[in-house]
């Protein structure tokens, strides 16, 4: 038998539990949360807002307030290290331009499934989309490819993104391309630099003027809306007779679980880069026609003519000459793979320094930068770091002109969040 004081201990406890429950269902019905769709039409455009801290813990969900409740979707918390400054995330689907929405914040019966993971591995982060692999971003120096005796230690890098791959798989970018040894994937560097007097170049490593190390891999998420991961990078000044660190770098990158506006598929990933100088220290960019975040095809659209362009401008054409140049909100790079076709967009923030940024396009090579000092002189200190933000969508086939504006839409101007206080 058991005793009587566990029966009144254990109806106690189910009392205070249902209490707890009923008070967490009165919470969060009294959390209201209104999307103003703006000038724009929205579909599966994902949305944040900043968590209320009565709401941090445990599994929720938006439910339109008007509407069929099974169009409700998954909310995933996202922790910024910072207490009271979390955010959450939604989808929001076909919100016509003009309108807006009010949704209800309820529990959910159990955490929504992540779409989007990021897998850590030795040397890398994978990151999947509905078990599609979309990237790799490598963390430590990758090794060579057999074979190529022309690369030398000074070339060996971590800190960037390869292979990046389409939702039927077919890989778009290229790693230590033999006729530029310092391109790989998707990665970041300066050229042209002036740091304590002296001109560096963290871009071409060969020349053993300044180098990027990967520094530490702070965190990895998966999630129903987007995953990700957060690293640090050291930009290494070689020019003294040793090394000196001049910039610390981080990478936020967010893949998020939809692909275009209206629900053609694509992999959707954010890359927001800072540089920031050590205390005291300040690095000058001068005037130059490339340098930043850099694009390296396939090497099957490698040669004059085997790569098609397209930018926000109308730019298709690639000039000959070493200087060829265009301004753009995004641009696209793309050729065959195969029988098919697929390419590579990126967006730049309208917040970025002399946005819409200059655009530097190789004549003979699949190679594309987004480079701001193109435009003019740049400064960086640690009172002043230089925070770059950019879309990026990979996608199979040709690019679709209203498709692309879409999607820029949501980036440039998102949908106005207002979390409505009962």
């Amino acid at each position: 038998m058991i005793p009587s004081a566990t029966v009144r201990n254990l109806g106690i406890l189910r009392t205070s539990l249902l209490l707890f429950a009923a008070s967490v269902s009165l919470l969060a019905a009294d959390l209201r949360v209104v999307v103003d769709a703006g000038a724009l039409e929205r579909s599966g455009t994902a949305v944040s807002f900043a968590m209320p801290e009565s709401h941090r813990a445990g599994s929720w969900r938006m439910v339109p307030e008007s509407g069929d409740p099974s169009a409700a979707v998954p909310v995933q918390v996202e922790s910024t290290g910072t207490v009271g400054n979390d955010r959450s995330w939604f989808l929001v689907k076909d919100l016509p331009k003009g309108s807006s929405r009010t949704y209800r914040m309820e529990p959910a019966a159990s955490p929504a499934p992540a779409v989007v993971r990021a897998i850590t591995e030795t040397n890398a982060v994978r990151l999947e989309v509905s078990g599609r692999p979309a990237f790799t971003y490598r963390t430590t120096p990758t090794p060579f490819p057999e074979g190529r005796a022309d690369l030398t230690p000074a070339f060996r890098r971590g800190g960037y993104i390869h292979p990046v791959m389409t939702p039927s798989g077919a890989v778009v970018t290229d790693d230590y391309p033999i006729n530029h040894r310092h391109h790989h994937g998707i990665w970041f560097a300066w050229s042209q630099a002036v740091f304590e007097g002296r001109k560096t170049d963290t871009w071409n490593m060969g020349d053993q003027k300044g180098t990027v190390e990967f520094e530490a891999l702070d965190t990895t998420w998966s999630g129903a809306v987007h995953g990700g991961f957060r690293g640090r990078h050291r930009q290494v000044d070689l020019t003294s007779g040793a090394p000196r660190m001049m910039m610390s770098e981080t990478w936020e990158v967010r893949v998020f679980s939809g692909g275009f506006p209206g629900g053609r598929a694509a992999h959707v990933f954010d890359v927001d880069v800072t540089d920031r100088c050590v205390v005291g220290g300040s690095v000058s960019l001068p005037k130059y026609r490339y340098g930043g975040i850099g694009f390296r095809g396939s090497w099957a659209w490698n040669g004059a003519g085997q790569m098609d362009f397209l930018n926000s401008e109308g730019t298709t054409r690639r000039d000959r000459g070493d200087n060829a140049a265009t301004v753009g909100r995004w641009a696209w790079m793309g050729g065959a793979l195969g029988d098919a076709r697929a390419g590579l967009l990126v967006m730049g923030h309208p917040q970025n320094i002399h946005a819409p940024q200059p655009q530097r396009i190789h004549p003979d090579e699949p190679f594309l930068s987004m480079a701001p000092q193109q435009a003019g002189p740049v400064e960086i200190t640690a009172e002043r770091p230089l925070n770059l933000r950019y879309r990026i969508a990979v996608f199979d086939g040709p690019p679709d002109v209203a498709e692309i504006e879409r999607l820029w839409g949501d980036y440039a101007t998102p949908p106005l969040v207002r979390v409505v206080s009962p």
